[in-house]
This record gives C-alpha cells, sequence and structure tokens, in this order.
C-alpha cells in the first residue's frame, strides 16, 4: 500500500497540469484517515498576481468534479475516500517563492525547521523574495532572509476587523 507522501505525489503529479491549463493552482493536498473514513483535502487557488483574487465555491465545484474524473479514470487509490475541494482560507499557506511575493507586505507566521539564532517561529512583514528561493521578512524591526527550503510552514496571518 502507498504511503500518505507517495498519494499525495501521485494525486499532485496527475492533476496539477490539468488545474494549470484553468488558472488553478494547488496550494496544498492533505490526505488522512479520519473517523468517517479516508480524506482527500485539495486546496486550490487562482493563479494571480494581486492578492485579491479569490476562489469561488463554483471554482471548487467545478474543480472538484474535474479531479474526480481524473482519479477514477487513473484509479490507484486502493479504497473509498470522500474528496473535498476548498479554499485556502484566510490565513493561507504560503508554498511557493511566489506567495511570498504575491503576499509582499502582509503579515504572515513562519515556521522553520531548524533554528536560526534559538528561535524557529517569525512573525512578521513579508518584504518579498530575492534570488531563487530567499524569503525576506521584517520581524520585530530586523530583517531577516529564509531559504524556502528551510521553511516548514509559512501562513498569512491576516485579521478580520468588524
Amino acid at each position: 500500500m502507498m504511503e500518505e507522501k507517495e498519494v499525495i505525489e501521485k494525486i499532485k503529479k496527475i492533476i496539477e497540469i490539468p488545474l494549470l491549463k484553468k488558472n488553478i493552482e494547488i496550494v496544498d493536498i492533505k490526505w488522512r484517515r479520519e473517523r468517517g473514513g479516508w480524506v482527500l483535502r485539495i486546496f486550490i487557488d487562482k493563479i494571480a498576481t494581486t492578492k485579491f483574487t479569490q476562489v469561488s465555491i463554483e471554482d471548487c465545484a467545478k474543480v472538484s468534479n474535474m479531479i474526480s474524473k481524473i482519479l477514477d479514470e487513473e484509479d490507484f487509490i486502493p479504497h473509498s475516500y470522500i474528496l473535498e475541494v476548498s479554499s485556502p482560507g484566510i490565513n493561507r499557506p504560503l508554498t511557493k517563492k511566489e506567495h511570498f511575493d504575491r503576499f509582499k507586505g502582509e503579515k504572515a507566521k513562519v515556521t522553520l525547521k531548524t533554528p536560526i539564532d534559538n528561535r524557529k517561529n517569525f512573525t512578521g512583514i513579508i518584504l518579498g523574495t530575492e534570488k531563487e528561493d530567499t524569503i525576506l521578512m521584517e520581524v520585530e524591526g530586523k530583517v531577516w532572509k529564509f531559504l524556502l527550503g528551510d521553511i516548514k510552514k509559512a501562513v498569512l496571518q491576516r485579521e478580520i476587523k468588524f
């Protein structure tokens, strides 16, 4: 039986190009067993140059139908599962260099795989990127540089104002 990472990689490999053709990117894929059985969660976003482009419920429904057909044709998942397709949400993950450019000026929380100056967690303002995979952030008045490959998790930290 395939491991979680293998399933996710195979799913990503077979759906990524068809989604890109529809101007949709994969933000994240989760594959796990829950109380009701296996769940495949795919978080999508529209490919955009502005931070204000949003995925609609209709987009999620269309993508869900498209992914269902592709996965049914490929038929490599050995048991039944629930497919959920949704937007990445308000505190969306930042997984690619382009995300850090797109959300420049926004607040984010970054968790590193290994500590820098005895810390792994940094919350601050995204300043953008430089070179191949260097992320710039201002945290507590200091500019920090992180390599994308050193980041364990990065998410926007948006505040909802009523």
